[in-house]
Formats: structure tokens, sequence, C-alpha cells
């Protein structure tokens, strides 16, 4: 169990020991939970819908990550909002009966609630669904925002997501610094904690492949939750160290 820097990162000289958080926001979809099959399934149920070729697994692993209304104008011209309708249906008709919360990931986010650290989410699910999935899995107790696409003004990567997700933190709103780190699994999911100026932080098993983070990369890259929780322990020992 070792933390890896991407061999695309492009943080040359920047430490890979971020400061103690003072939250964590997660990305949502294969993230902390495995939503790929479902997402496949129902992409494809809306491409025979509109008359396109079909995905490969692959391809939508590669295509899927900003919201609806960020990607479908640009797919499906004028009829995105069709199109969005057919998606969404066909979503909610099986999301919670495959939803499966990856390995590892249920142990590490209770972790972080022992520890007092505050959890929140920030996803391009639409944010009903984001909440019906939390509520099913019995994890509302645990996180202190769920937002999700359509919920703030502009869907992740833009920072109204997240501004909106800090602004019910504990305590009050938290400042947008590298002391709130960002945990994802995708470019989108970088390049949103880039924008707000959080720690950007991979979370999945795969490595990042070739050019995959070449605009924003992850500080580091993390392959299980395990790592996670010893990454936070690190920092806040760093800073009891240094008070």
């Amino acid at each position: 169990m070792t933390l890896t820097v991407p061999t695309t990162a492009t943080r040359t000289g920047e430490p890979t020991d971020p400061p103690a958080p003072t939250a964590i926001l997660f990305d949502w979809d294969n993230t902390l939970v495995d939503t790929w099959p479902t997402i496949h399934q129902v992409v494809n149920v809306l491409m025979t819908h509109m008359g396109h070729p079909t995905w490969t697994l692959e391809e939508t692993k590669r295509r899927i990550g900003p919201s609806m209304r960020d990607v479908f104008p640009t797919m499906f011209g004028d009829r995105w909002q069709e199109a969005g309708e057919v998606f969404l249906s066909a979503f909610r008709a099986i999301h919670l009966e495959q939803l499966a919360v990856l390995d590892g990931m249920e142990p590490m986010v209770r972790g972080l609630a022992e520890r007092g650290v505050p959890m929140g989410i920030v996803s391009n699910k639409t944010g009903a669904l984001l909440r019906r999935e939390i509520t099913h899995l019995g994890w509302d107790d645990l996180f202190f925002a769920s937002v999700g696409a359509g919920d703030a003004t502009r869907d992740k990567p833009a920072r109204d997501a997240v501004d909106l997700a800090l602004a019910t933190a504990p305590g009050g709103p938290l400042p947008l610094d590298a002391r709130v780190w960002f945990v994802g699994d995708s470019p989108t999911d970088m390049t949103c904690a880039e924008t707000c100026g959080c720690t950007p932080i991979l979370l999945r098993r795969w490595a990042p492949e070739d050019g995959e983070f070449d605009l924003v990369s992850p500080l580091v890259h993390l392959s299980h939750g395990d790592h996670l929780l010893t990454m936070v322990d690190a920092a806040r020992a760093a800073r009891r160290a240094h008070a």
C-alpha cells in the first residue's frame, strides 16, 4: 500500500504532503460507488433512442465526466433536453438496485467521520438522484453537503458547486484553499480542485493513463481508501508537530 505520484504530474517540486484538511470533498460516481455498469447501460439506451452508435465501456469511461447540461447540447443539439429526459428516466429505473459501494470506501468514510473530518459530496450526477443514492446507503449523516448537477448555477468543474457545498460546512463557510481536499477519479475532478485552489487527490484503483492529466494533474494518486486515512493522519501529526 504505497502512495504514488502520477507520472503525468506537472507539480514539479511541490511537496506531496498537503496541509491537514479542514474538510474533504468527494466526487461520488466511481470514487465512492461503482456506477460504471449502470451508466454504460443507460448511455446505450440513450444512444439507441437518439439514433447514435452505441459506446463501448471504455468509451463510456473516457467520455463521461461533465454534467448533462454541459455536454448534451453539443452531442444532441436541439434535442438535448429530450436526451436528458430519456437518460434520467432510464437511470431512475435501475440505479438503486445496481448501486454498489467500492471496496474499502465505507470503512474509509466512516474512519474519517470517527476522526471528526467534515466531508461533503460534489458530483455531476443530478442532485436529486445523488441524494437518493446517499440515503439508500444510509450515509446521510456522514456528509454535511451533497451537491449534484443542477444544484448550483454551474456544475463541476466550475467552482459554484464547491462554494455551495462549503457554505453549509460545520462552523460556517470554509475558505477555499489547499486545506480543502478534493478527492475524485477523473480529470474533471482535478480541474475542479485546481480551479478552486483545493488539494487535488486522485482516488482510484488504476494508475493515470498517458496524457490523461496533462492539463491538470493530481497532487497524488491513491489506490485505496486506507491510503487516504493514512494521509490525513500524517497531515494532522505534522500540524501538531509544528504547532
